[in-house]
């Protein structure tokens, strides 16, 4: 810290200015996990301490999905399958998961803003209580009907014959996801974004380690084929929650908590619900607009599906470090509104959206230079590759958009307003996005490429209207 004396009229004022810091040192204290205050610090040092351990966690599961399909494709066509038919029915999962995280983390950041780390942690223990209070029905439920949910879903009888049992694990471990997903929301929430980081890499790790042995049967472990892809993804995670577990009881974090936070608070679980039961709607929302856009391009053809697989998988994996930065601006949102500090708040989302315009702009420009030579690297195909090319060139033209428009939702995510990103979501996707997909591709009869133009005239279209809706600021009233 240095001290700064300015006179001015004969008095004399002293002004604390924060010390400079190399981006090499505040990223190694963002690894290792900060203590700093993020109402107080500077906006830009704030997100990079907030930012660099969340992308390092959302690459961490991207990885590790890789992997585990990797390992469950030597099984063949059937486990294949299997694990694609039970994805399919966890998406609902998913989107709880996803809910809840954001009433958690909106409602534990908006405490640790106001200083006040025991209406925090009260918070905490509500939202735990929460996705156990989900989880426990849906894993009893999915257990005992999986034969018959993986026939709802179309399986063949090899199918539900070799991968019921995956299905049941994974049913029925299903507070593993959970947990999982709604702990690291409140850690991030509360500013110890590096403790996220941390265990997932422990939980993925030990799932990545632990999957062939157990699918193939390595060493001592039994081959149980599929199903050890299940029982691995179990006992990863579970490793995960108890390692969440030990952080949350440790004396020294932002979140301690302890006997007497194990109790009911309905007031504050009403609070995390009213947030988190529009998060999931707008989960859901834009999940249900992906099954939209497969329908119209199924139409053209299994080739134009796959190409547009592999470039929505690049895509996808590309703009991790843009999730990482968007959950940095939610954390960042909640705790300065908890702090009385709605105008830091607003600096700081727009801070993050021209770091993550910076970052989405130049892999955007790249992408369409280089597009045949990216989806070269997944499929030579000569008949799937080219929708591929178009697929990655077109949606990286809105690359600018998608870097505020992620931002942006997040923002309000952070600040409470999960309703506000919903009600966008719902126009833009659902009354926009495949609408102008189905008049391109069939009416204007521009194939699978309208599909891909729909797409990046959606999330432009997303980007501005959440710009115009948070200028007006209505999201700094909202109250937690």
């Amino acid at each position: 810290m240095i001290i700064a004396v300015n006179q001015a009229e004969g008095e004399k004022s002293v002004e604390f200015v924060e010390k400079p810091q190399s981006i090499w040192t505040s990223i190694r204290e963002a690894i290792r996990g900060s203590h700093q205050d993020f109402t107080e610090v500077s906006i830009g040092r704030a997100v990079l301490l907030l930012a660099v351990p969340m992308v390092l966690e959302t690459c961490m599961e991207s990885i590790f999905a890789v992997v585990d399909i990797f390992f469950v494709s030597r099984l063949g066509s059937a486990a294949m399958a299997t694990v694609g038919l039970t994805e399919a029915m966890l998406t609902l999962l998913y989107s709880m998961a996803i809910g809840l995280s954001m009433g958690a983390a909106a409602t534990v950041a908006r405490r640790i803003g106001e200083k006040n780390p025991e209406a925090a942690s009260v918070a905490a223990v509500q939202a735990i209580l929460l996705g156990i209070g989900v989880a426990i029905p849906v894993g009893i439920t999915g257990a005992m009907f999986a034969p018959r949910l993986l026939a709802l879903m179309g399986a063949s009888e090899e199918v539900i014959s070799q991968g019921s049992g995956f299905t049941r694990i994974m049913f029925g471990g299903n507070a593993t996801i959970l947990l999982l997903f709604l702990i690291n929301a409140i850690f991030r929430g509360a500013g110890d974004a590096a403790i996220a980081m941390r265990v997932l890499w422990f939980a993925n790790s030990i799932n990545i380690l632990l999957g062939p042995c157990l699918i193939f049967g390595l060493g001592p472990f039994p081959a149980l084929g599929v199903a050890g892809a299940a029982f691995a993804t179990n006992i990863g995670r579970g490793m995960g929650v108890l390692f969440q577990i030990s952080q949350l009881l440790r004396k020294n974090g932002r979140i301690k908590i302890s006997r007497r936070h194990l109790r009911l608070d309905v007031p504050v679980m009403r609070t995390i619900l009213k947030i988190s039961g529009t998060g999931i709607i707008q989960s859901l929302v834009g999940m249900t607009s992906w099954l939209g856009l497969i329908r119209i391009l199924s139409s053209f053809g299994s080739a134009a599906v796959a190409g547009y697989t592999v470039g929505i998988r690049i895509i996808a994996f590309a703009i991790l470090p843009s999730w990482g930065m968007s959950n940095a601006a939610a954390t960042l949102v909640g705790q300065n509104l908890g702090a009385k500090k709605p105008d830091r708040a607003e600096q700081s989302v727009w801070i993050t959206c021209k770091y993550n315009l910076v970052f989405l702009g130049a892999v955007g420009f790249i992408f369409v230079l280089f597009a045949e030579h990216f989806i070269a690297l997944f499929t030579k195909d000569p008949v799937v590759a080219p929708y591929g090319v178009d697929c990655l060139r077109l949606v990286s033209l809105g690359f600018g958009f998608y870097a505020y428009g992620m931002v942006l939702t997040q923002a309000f995510n952070g600040a409470g307003d999960t309703s506000t990103p919903t009600l966008i979501n719902l126009f833009c996707f659902w009354l926009w996005e495949i609408p102008i997909a189905y008049l391109l591709a069939h009416r204007l009869k521009m194939g699978p490429g309208g599909v891909f133009i729909a797409i990046t005239i959606a999330f432009s279209t997303l980007a501005v209207v959440s710009a115009i809706v948070f200028k007006r600021g209505r999201w700094k009233l909202r109250k937690l």
